[in-house]
């Protein structure tokens, strides 16, 4: 088994890659401090067709050198916007027809594997690597996501989880 160069990869370029069609899915990232989880969130949204970032609070915002080294370009090719408060991030979306879900470990929340979703468009919202969603956050979404762990530890990376719940949206949503 030979591994693939870059050139026999045969992916998108850049102007390729605005002009496919996304998946109905955006990642609110809510007070993410560490840069090196916000690029590695970019680019699993590139890797997955994610429709668009918001950057809420004290997540930072490309161009950043640290964004950049785990983002590899996907800073340059999913969209995002930043916004202060992600209260008003939360408040367009729903505005605009998403299904707001906070990935949250809450009383009442649907455990991945259980989740049903319908062609609809879907915002998920990750928090803070100490904090993570607000709870007035967290009261203002249509509800929680709990990705199930059987180990030590109360919670997983902020890019991994990530990666996790992009992976399975996509699954349930791709264009």
């Amino acid at each position: 088994m030979k591994k693939l160069k870059i050139t026999e990869m045969n992916r998108l370029t850049m102007e390729e890659f605005k002009e496919e069609k996304k998946t109905p899915l955006v990642v609110v990232l809510d007070n993410v401090r560490s840069l090196h989880n916000v690029g590695s969130v970019f680019r699993t949204a590139d890797a997955f067709l994610v429709e668009a970032v918001y950057l809420c609070g004290i997540t930072s915002t490309p161009p950043h050198a640290e964004i950049h080294k785990t983002a590899l370009g996907a800073e340059n090719t999913v969209d995002w916007k930043h916004y202060e408060d992600t209260h008003v991030a939360l408040e367009e979306l729903k505005a605009k027809g998403y299904t707001v879900f906070a990935i949250e470990q809450a009383e009442g929340s649907t455990m991945l594997p259980d989740l049903e979703l319908d062609k609809k468009k879907y915002a998920v919202i990750l928090g803070n690597e100490v904090k993570g969603v607000q709870q007035s956050v967290v009261d203002a979404c249509d509800g929680c996501i709990e990705i199930p762990q059987f180990g030590t530890k109360h919670s997983l990376n902020v890019s991994v989880t990530g990666g996790i719940i992009i992976w399975e949206m996509f699954k349930k949503l791709a264009p």
